[in-house]
């Protein structure tokens, strides 16, 4: 019998491992081959799905464009983003509705803003052929597309393109709402690409009704009207559910171009083309041939008014401003606003007609087609803007929103630096001589007639606009270093109150970095009332609807923060008292009126400026192209230097002059008669306020006596017009 053994506890731990092992080998080995099995049967089936060679080309297709489409909607995202940044989502439409009128120190209406909430009408309560009309003229399929209308679009280039030029718009009603609620009028790609985004948004958030009476309250139908109900008293003084069919098709008439056809201007252009909204509504389907004829038989006639409004760019201006007020609370929930501006009524119609002559007469000859000018108090109240030459035609301000280089009306700014970090005096010795930048290779500006003319005091320097001083100053303000120095001059400019940043390149001290033209007037204000900062301002006091102050700026200048120390606004004074008197800029002196500033020119003539004050305003100019193309030697002391002087001329003719801080008593204002010969305004004229205004035809026929009278006589400021020193 044989022995019976023990099993010990490591002999039955090994039997478990091997049977472990055993069954794992086989369970791995099953699972192996039935994925093996499964893998056999999705190949065999993708077999039997593969495409034929012409599915295979659909499936390639496809995928490249499940590719495009998904970096389109990576690109759409990325271009909607900027378009969205304009929108407060919780304020959006409540600031939009403030009704604002301005009015001017003596109280009388201005003009008006905004939507007046005593006149918003629901789309039912108009009439039916007035929407038809602008529904005909403007956008036929609007209660069919989502805001963006490709087939319209795609009509209006084709009419375009038979027109070989632009004779249709293909903007719907709802992109034109977006552009007039958060964007500004500039002709852009980037503002259409914010447009289409902003119209699908409206289109999302609004009804169709909605959006429709939203565009008719607040589109600008010339003379400084806003919205159908304001047109329809304005120009045929009745409530807008009286109009009649001829009346309505006039109103439509203007969505396209209101100064164009403006009944107040061109009465024959506005019946034209309310004759051709009449047959808009009938190709449209609106109506019948035999219901228009009645309307085309007997046009409409407006109303006689013997005051137009003026001032639209500064009232733009003014507007902006409000809103801004509002949207910080400052102005509580009042949406009903009147607003006491600073815009002088007489001194803002002198400028646009100063501006316009000089661009009649010597615009041609330049090859120059607009201007902007801006005239600024010392405590940067706004007196007077042009933005354009016609407002109606274009209401994009070259004042506030065209970036432009400065040319040498910038270098005032690097000598305030120099001077302030003790680097100069105004007497101080310069030497003008060959200068360069190194910015990876060597940058060497020259003066205009291409030589050097050695050492000068640095108030002589700025006189003749020497090119290589400023460099020179700039190395010396950062201690060797450009960019320190140009660092310097950027302290200067936020201090001073620029609204723009003025971007760092090494040829900023020449004045080749863009500026607008009331940062300039913003600039040299510092300079003229003794090194305050000052901002500027339309709104001198706002009244909510009970008549009560809900708001005052400050104008006490003690109360200003210290842009620059006195004594360098002092200096500067005195050196850009030189540029009139013994410089570039003598066309822009006033007899009787001390007078300091700074000409500017840019490469190929594309810019000419004059930026300058007297001891009560401070008036910046710009001379130039909409294209960026380059006129015919256009300097700063020619076209921009003789709407200074005649702008200025006017500004002072019924105030007290005062001096320019830091002058002595051999510059001290005296009476000059000729200060009015140079306004152009008869010595009797002088008498009285200047709140005075013609009909549209009274003034366009004012224009052309006084152009025939100036071209005849040949003598007087404008006909004056000499070859001079380019040195700018």
């Amino acid at each position: 019998m044989a022995e019976f053994r023990r099993i010990t506890f490591v002999e039955r731990f090994t039997r478990r491992l091997r049977d472990a092992d055993a069954w794992l080998e086989h369970s791995l080995r099953e699972t192996g081959e039935r994925l093996k099995e499964r893998l056999w049967r999705i190949r065999d089936l993708s077999d039997r799905l593969e495409p034929s060679p012409a599915g295979r080309m659909v499936v390639a297709l496809a995928c490249e464009a499940l590719t495009y489409i998904a970096i389109g909607g990576v690109l759409m995202v990325a271009l909607a983003k900027p378009a969205f940044r304009a929108i407060d989502e919780d304020n959006w439409l409540k600031q939009q509705d403030l009704a604002v009128t301005f009015v001017d120190q003596t109280g009388a209406i201005i003009g008006r803003r905004g939507i007046l909430h005593s006149q918003s009408i629901a789309i039912s309560d108009l009439p039916e052929h007035l929407v038809k009309a602008a529904l005909a003229t403007e956008d036929r399929r609007f209660y069919e597309h989502f805001g963006i209308d490709p087939s319209g679009l795609m009509r209006a280039m084709m009419a375009n393109a038979r027109a070989n030029g632009v004779v249709q718009g293909g903007s719907t009603i709802t992109q034109q709402l977006a552009k007039n609620l958060f964007l500004n009028n500039e002709r852009s790609i980037e503002r259409k690409v914010k447009e289409a985004f902003l119209a699908l948004w409206l289109e999302a958030r609004l009804s169709k009704d909605e959006i429709l009476r939203l565009y008719l309250d607040r589109a600008y139908l010339g003379n400084g009207v806003f919205g159908v109900q304001s047109a329809a008293d304005h120009y045929f003084g009745k409530d807008v559910r009286d109009l009649t069919l001829a009346e309505s098709a006039m109103i439509a008439g203007l969505f396209k171009a209101p100064s164009k056809f403006s009944p107040n201007v061109n009465l024959p252009a506005a019946r034209a083309r309310a004759a051709d909204v009449l047959s808009n509504m009938v190709e449209a389907g609106f109506l019948t041939q035999g219901q228009v004829s009645s309307a085309l038989r007997n046009p409409a006639t407006p109303v006689e008014r013997a005051n137009q409004n003026i001032a639209d760019y500064a009232l733009d201006y003014g507007f902006e401003e409000i809103k801004q007020l509002a949207a910080s609370g400052k102005l509580g929930n009042h949406r009903v606003l009147t607003v006491r501006a600073t815009i002088d009524h007489g001194l803002q119609r002198h400028a646009e007609r100063a501006s316009d002559t000089i661009l009649r007469q010597h615009g041609p000859s330049y090859g120059v087609h607009q201007s902007a000018i801006v005239v600024l108090d010392h405590t940067g109240g706004l007196r007077a803007m042009v933005g354009g030459r016609d407002y109606g035609q274009s209401q994009f301000n070259r004042a506030t929103n065209a970036m432009r280089q400065p040319g040498s009306s910038f270098k005032p700014y690097i000598y305030a630096a120099a001077l302030l970090d003790g680097v100069i005096k105004p007497d101080s010795i310069v030497v003008d001589k060959p200068t360069c930048v190194n910015i990876g290779r060597p940058w060497c500006p020259q003066n205009y007639g291409r030589s050097y003319a050695g050492s000068m005091p640095a108030i002589v320097a700025l006189a003749k606009s020497i090119n290589t001083i400023p460099i020179q100053l700039n190395e010396k303000v950062g201690k060797g270093n450009h960019k320190a120095g140009r660092a310097r001059v950027h302290e200067i400019l936020r201090a001073s109150g620029f609204a723009n940043e003025v971007r760092d390149i090494p040829g900023m001290p020449l004045g080749v970095s863009e500026v607008t033209v009331i940062d300039m007037a913003t600039g040299f204000n510092v300079f003229a009332n003794g090194g305050k900062q000052t901002k500027p301002y339309v709104a001198r006091e706002v009244l909510n609807a009970a008549g009560e102050v809900i708001y005052s700026a400050e104008t006490d200048l003690s109360k200003r923060p210290q842009a620059l120390p006195s004594y360098v606004a002092l200096d500067m004074n005195r050196m850009l008292r030189k540029v009139v008197t013994d410089g570039t800029g003598k066309r822009a002196a006033l007899p009787g009126v001390p007078t300091a500033g700074k000409t500017g020119t840019t490469d190929e003539y594309r810019n000419a400026w004059f930026v300058g004050y007297s001891g009560n305003f401070t008036t910046a100019v710009w001379f130039g192209n909409d294209d960026y193309s380059g006129t015919r030697n256009m300097t700063g002391g020619s076209l921009p230097a003789m709407a200074f002087q005649q702008v200025m001329a006017f500004a002072h003719l019924d105030v007290e002059t005062r001096n320019i801080l830091g002058l002595g008593e051999e510059d001290a204002p005296q009476k000059d008669p000729k200060l009015a010969e140079i306004a152009g305004t008869p010595d009797s004229a002088k008498q009285g306020p200047r709140l005075y205004r013609l009909s549209a035809r009274g003034k366009s026929l004012l224009r052309e006596i006084e152009a025939i009278g100036e071209d005849g006589a040949g003598e007087g400021p404008v006909s004056q017009l000499r070859p001079v020193d380019r040195r700018t």
